[in-house]
């Protein structure tokens, strides 16, 4: 029953956030929060905050002098959103900043923790059930690696696997980021889309990671491992690895429905060449189990020749069986570790792979971080090195396959990688180049 004149009054005395809050409270609240007055006001103030004091009155004179024209002419909410989309851009402009610092060793953004905190970005995941309703679950841990980040969700308060139908991964940050307040989860968010996984059949259309007394993994492209408690229909754990590479963009970029696509590559001017294929590519490799690392390694000039492209791939030896002197020991017994509010485990026999390839002008040519499975193989390893089993992971996407071979040395109970092998999809290649191999 308030007069609506005693209520833009009390608006007027309301920050953005606030503004934007008690705009959700009811029809009129969001008419009269709308108000292009009040807006104006929000928009002129941020406009040139470090100009002289004789610049910033000519500016307020311009701004009271334009500022009929500004609000009879212009539709409600108009000033809204023009401050909205001003400080949006603004904060993205920031954070793009960031990421434009390299890391010499990995060729990825060197400075992701800091441009995370700035944007106040996390990471949700929203479960969809069959009826449409949605479950959203937040307070994930975080653990930050060279080239990836692995996010982990638990809860007690999970919906059963048979009613639900999809899940999707969603980067959040603030609509109106201040890194003088930490996030409000309670605030305006935007929402990012990052991928989207159907749950129909889980257990029956997804890879098998591996298995312990408690749980059984699941693997999801891109990136994600569902933990089940074993012999129930019940997810104990989501699990998404994402790597560095376009993981801000991805993150703050898109929007809630459409993925963020990032611009075709440009290619460089005689950057093929036509008798040796592929030349001077670097790779970087990390192992890791979420808390603990087993591998990092580094790997230069990597290249491939005409007879090395063959059935809709090219082929770089990055380990070579015949080679020992290039045979890499892993530290530790290899599994990924999880945990719930009561339980921890290590689900032996699997491992997360971050792979980042680099092409000859140092641009991320192939990057992924997913958890990948081992193997028992049936043959020998027919290395007089090496006494004992050989073992086996794979990995395969749209872009391409990694063959990695281990052999357990029981004296030391140690891996040994002997043989590392990239396969990269010539239709990779060639939209990459735009050229034909």
């Amino acid at each position: 029953s308030m007069p609506s004149e005693m209520l833009l009054k009390i608006f007027s005395y309301l920050d953005a956030v606030s503004l934007l809050a008690v705009g959700c409270v009811n029809k009129r609240f969001h008419e009269l929060a709308n108000d292009n007055g009040i807006w104006l006001k929000h928009y002129s103030s941020s406009l040139h905050p470090k100009w002289t004091i004789w610049k910033m009155k000519s500016k307020q004179t311009e701004t009271v002098s334009l500022g009929c024209a500004a609000l009879h002419d212009k539709e409600p909410g108009y000033w809204k959103k023009e401050y909205i989309f001003k400080k949006t851009s603004a904060f993205k402009t920031r954070v793009m900043r960031l990421v434009k610092f390299l890391d010499p060793y990995t060729g990825l953004p060197c400075k992701n923790k800091e441009a995370m905190k700035v944007s106040g970005l996390s990471w949700i995941i929203v479960l969809k059930d069959k009826n449409g309703k949605e479950h959203v679950v937040e307070k994930p841990n975080l653990s930050f690696k060279d080239t990836s980040v692995t996010v982990l969700w638990h809860g007690t308060d999970w919906p059963c696997l048979d009613i639900l139908s999809t899940l999707k991964l969603f980067g959040v940050t603030p609509l109106l980021p201040d890194q003088s307040i930490p996030p409000n989860k309670n605030g305006p968010r935007r929402f990012s889309l990052i991928a989207e996984y159907h749950l129909a059949n889980l257990t029956e259309n997804s890879v098998v990671v591996g298995a312990d007394d408690l749980v059984q993994l699941f693997s999801l492209s891109p990136g994600l491992l569902v933990g089940m408690w074993k012999g129930e229909n019940e997810i104990a754990f989501v699990m998404a690895n994402l790597h560095y590479n376009q993981l801000l963009e991805r993150s703050i970029l898109g929007s809630a429905n459409v993925q963020y696509s990032p611009p075709p590559n440009k290619p460089l001017l005689d950057d093929i060449d036509s008798e040796y294929g592929l030349h001077d590519y670097r790779l970087h490799l990390d192992l890791h189990g979420r808390n603990c690392m087993y591998l990092c390694g580094s790997f230069k000039c990597l290249f491939c020749r005409k007879g090395d492209i063959e059935n809709g791939y090219v082929r770089l030896i990055v380990v070579n069986l015949k080679d020992n002197r290039k045979h890499l020991p892993v530290t530790g017994t290899l599994g990924i570790c999880w945990e719930t509010d009561v339980f921890k485990g290590n689900v032996k026999d699997c491992f997360v792979m971050d792979l980042t390839l680099l092409d000859e002008t140092g641009m991320p040519f192939w990057c992924f971080s997913a958890p990948v499975h081992m193997e028992l193989s049936t043959k020998s390893s027919g290395l007089y090195d090496y006494m004992g089993h050989i073992y086996t992971a794979d990995y395969a996407d749209s872009e391409g396959k990694v063959c990695v071979e281990f052999v357990w040395l029981e004296e030391t109970k140690e891996y040994i990688i002997v043989s590392l092998v990239l396969y990269v999809s010539t239709k990779k290649v060639n939209s990459w180049f735009g050229t034909n191999y």
